[in-house]
Order: C-alpha cells, then structure tokens, then sequence
C-alpha cells in the first residue's frame, strides 16, 4: 500500500515526498527526498520513516512548532518566499 500525500520542492531538481507505505509488511509514514538528474531518478537514501504506532507522537512534535521561531534567522528572501507561499495556500483554500 502506497499513498502518497504532499511534495514539497526542495530545490529545482529534488522534492521531498511524505508518503503512507507499507515496508516489510509494517504502515509508516515516509518522508525521504526525490531526484531528478541525468545520471539518477529516483528516491535517495535522505529521509525517514515514522513508524505507524509513532504517528501521534510525531505529529504532536510537529503541531507543537511555532511558525514564528522557524522565521526568526530568514533572510529577506526567505521570509518574501515563505510569504509567497503563505499566498498560494489561502488562494488554493479560498
């Protein structure tokens, strides 16, 4: 069972994929990171894997985290890109 859920670019030639997946017969959540290149397409060995009986956990850790303090050390055009962002997903709710 695969189930893909977001993908985030990462830069122009590598997404990071969250995903649901089985691996060896255990359900997890799988966050691993996706290139596209001349010599290799593919998924890399960068990422992790949350185990499904982990999930809540994780996901508490995640909720937990205040956007602000991931702002605090953005440079302008980190903080004009995120805002950018911040754009496109109240236009993409609305």
């Amino acid at each position: 069972m695969e189930k893909d859920i977001d993908k985030i670019s990462k830069n122009p030639d590598t997404d990071i994929i969250i995903r649901i997946d089985d691996f060896g017969g255990k359900i997890g959540l799988t966050i691993r990171e996706f290139v596209k290149s001349e010599r290799y397409t593919g998924f890399t060995k960068a990422g992790t894997r949350i185990p499904a009986e982990r999930f809540k956990q994780f996901k508490d850790a995640i909720n937990s985290i205040n956007e602000s303090d991931l702002k605090a050390n953005e440079t302008p055009e980190q903080k004009e890109s995120f805002q950018d962002n911040q754009d496109d997903v109240e236009e993409q709710t609305i």
